[in-house]
């Protein structure tokens, strides 16, 4: 992300105002996550988090009940929730005590469109790839691969794919001078340092934006086109190319839509998915009209997967409302009214 970036946050959030005709009159998203993502066992990942990645363990709570079934989707759940965080961002471990989902797929790849993963920045490439090896994590990419400085948006850039207990797709990334927000210049010792963003595979940019920009008033931060051998090896997709767009809210990690212009073989989300599937993420959007948004989506590319917004007993997750809904390509996204 440049370094303009904030600024342009703070025009677009002003133009945007409470009422900005891009949600149709609801108050758009104000912050994104935590990021959540359905695990097989809680103990298992928060151990795998806390020791290889450096995640701090800050609730752990079970919720069941009518509630949750209907703003999740699945019957007669009981679900326990694991919060890590990591710097200013957090993400939730959620395991399905009951019912139970499927794995994921293990011919998952990277341009298949339930794809999603979180962006973990590290201070230092070298000494974070010695760590994970050190630790035996399983690679996605061969190595950490450096993008090249003839693409303006991305070069200097080193990132490295692995994947977490489950077969989560996780990377590490680390910024040239000039590059990424400038809180992550910051020296204070750590290895690991924040979540900058979560990525999803999508089949049309155009129409995801008419989702996340035009339905939820988030603002396009970065745009950039990547290609060439070292994207390749990063993702382990032979001939990517890919159109990447970065979105923001005035807090949290970005989004980042990942248009694979070639090759076209990704393979969509199965209809049947369900949220205690392991390939399960949800993206929170924090906002303080919840109901509007959920109007608005009524008219956008987005679409709810909950039959309503929920009032929840409680705020044992730190919200009162919540509507669970999905993007063009089924990614999922949690609207919360804390």
């Amino acid at each position: 992300m440049c370094r303009h970036v904030a600024l342009v946050l703070l025009l677009a959030t002003a133009l945007l105002g409470v009422d900005g005709p891009a949600t149709g009159g609801a108050r758009p998203v104000r912050a994104v996550g935590p990021i959540g993502l359905t695990v097989a066992d809680a103990e298992r990942s928060a151990a795998f988090y806390a020791r290889v990645l450096g995640f701090e363990r800050i609730l752990d709570v079970e919720v069941a009940g009518e509630a949750y079934e209907r703003l999740q989707g699945v019957f007669g759940l009981r679900l326990r929730v694991v919060r890590m965080r990591l710097g200013d961002e957090r993400l939730d471990l959620m395991e399905y005590l009951t019912p139970r989902g499927r794995p994921i797929p293990p011919d998952s790849r990277s341009h298949d469109r339930w794809f999603q993963h979180v962006a973990i920045v590290v201070s230092d490439m070298d000494r974070a790839y010695d760590r994970l090896r050190e630790l035996r994590v399983e690679h996605a990419s061969p190595a950490p691969q450096r993008l090249p400085d003839w693409n303006p948006s991305a070069g200097g850039i080193r990132a490295f794919y692995f994947k977490d207990p489950d077969g989560h797709p996780l990377e590490i990334l680390s910024f040239p001078p000039g590059k990424g927000d400038p809180r992550w210049r910051r020296d204070d010792g750590r290895l690991f340092l924040g979540i900058d963003h979560t990525a999803i595979v999508v089949a049309d940019t155009g129409r995801s934006l008419a989702c996340y920009r035009d339905a939820l008033g988030l603002v396009v931060a970065g745009e950039s086109e990547n290609w060439g051998p070292e994207q390749e090896r990063l993702n382990n997709v032979f001939g990517a190319r890919l159109r990447i767009t970065t979105l923001r809210a005035p807090h949290g990690p970005g989004i980042e839509l990942l248009e694979y212009v070639t090759p076209r073989d990704g393979r969509p989300l199965p209809a049947d998915a369900r949220a205690n599937d392991l390939a399960h993420w949800q993206t929170v959007l924090a906002s303080d009209d919840v109901g509007g948004l959920a109007r608005a989506l009524r008219h956008s590319a987005c679409r709810p997967a909950s039959p309503d917004v929920v009032a929840t007993p409680g705020r044992a997750l730190g919200f009162v409302r919540a509507l669970l809904a999905r993007d063009p390509d089924g990614h999922a996204f949690q609207l919360v009214e804390p």
